[in-house]
């Protein structure tokens, strides 16, 4: 990946953090509402305690993030440290106010944010860190949505809440404002889907040693150009929309000729690793 294609992907992540932190300080914590995982632990702790959301937020994600080093890859972790670290700064900076005096549209509102902050640093291949990090290695072996994971992983934050606070006014519009965020973020990011990859190549060999190495399965079948004659190899492998975005690196980089056809996948039988 090139300087420019980091430095762009950064920027975006650091975008995203400013939608979360918009959706903390200005939707969701005037009303004492939760967002979904760290997130969520980070405001309940406030809450309750004389800590800081934004230093809980930091403190919180670290033993996730060091998991998913070794789990997700260094430079998914990488993004998702900047977007951590961003979004910690960004909660500590801007003000917390009520722009909705009504508590359900800050609900919506602010799962709207949160989820436009997530979704798009998935997108770029990071995370907002916490439970996004846990959703992407639960998606990376069982075929489930990352938002909906999260909605699953977020029932425990939601039932602390409704105890803790002792109404359940403020947990059931937090499970609103979960519930939004979940479905936002699978709108932008769709890693669930999976699509099939023609590629004709010249560079049959050093385009295999890349793909192999992701690990993916790939079928090498012999063709022949209809009008040239010019016989080369077509490479078929099924990926993730998740891992799309790599594949189109490393076949630009392999081989800037290829001629490359991406089709939305159906459905996968047989042996098919979700990573």
């Amino acid at each position: 990946m090139n300087l420019l294609k980091v430095l762009w992907n950064s920027l975006v992540i650091v975008i995203g953090a400013a939608f979360i932190a918009c959706g903390f300080n200005l939707f969701l914590i005037p009303h004492h509402q939760l967002s979904g995982g760290v997130s969520g632990l980070s405001m309940l702790i406030g809450y309750f305690t004389s800590f800081d959301i934004s230093v809980m937020y930091f403190v919180l994600n670290i033993p996730i993030l060091a998991a998913g080093w070794f789990i997700l890859g260094k430079r998914f972790i990488s993004f998702s440290m900047l977007s951590v670290v961003a979004t910690t700064w960004l909660i500590a900076v801007v003000p917390v106010k009520a722009v909705a005096t009504d508590a359900f549209l800050a609900a919506v509102v602010g799962g709207v944010l949160v989820g436009i902050g997530a979704g798009i640093s998935f997108r770029v291949g990071g995370s907002s860190g916490g439970f996004d990090i846990v959703g992407s290695i639960v998606t990376r072996y069982r075929d489930f949505p990352v938002g909906m994971v999260l909605v699953g992983l977020n029932g425990l934050v939601i039932l602390a809440a409704g105890y803790l606070n002792n109404d359940w006014n403020i947990a059931l519009a937090s499970m609103v404002s979960i519930y939004i965020t979940g479905k936002v973020v699978d709108l932008i990011h769709i890693s669930h889907t999976k699509v099939t990859l023609f590629i004709i190549t010249s560079h049959t060999e050093e385009l295999l040693a890349s793909l192999l190495a992701l690990p993916r399965g790939v079928t090498k079948i012999k063709s022949e150009g209809a009008f040239s004659h010019t016989e080369k190899d077509m490479l078929m492998t099924v990926t993730t929309r998740y891992e799309l975005a790599e594949l189109k690196r490393i076949i630009k980089q392999t081989d800037p000729g290829a001629f490359v056809n991406i089709v939305e996948t159906v459905g996968v039988m047989g042996s098919f690793r979700r990573r």
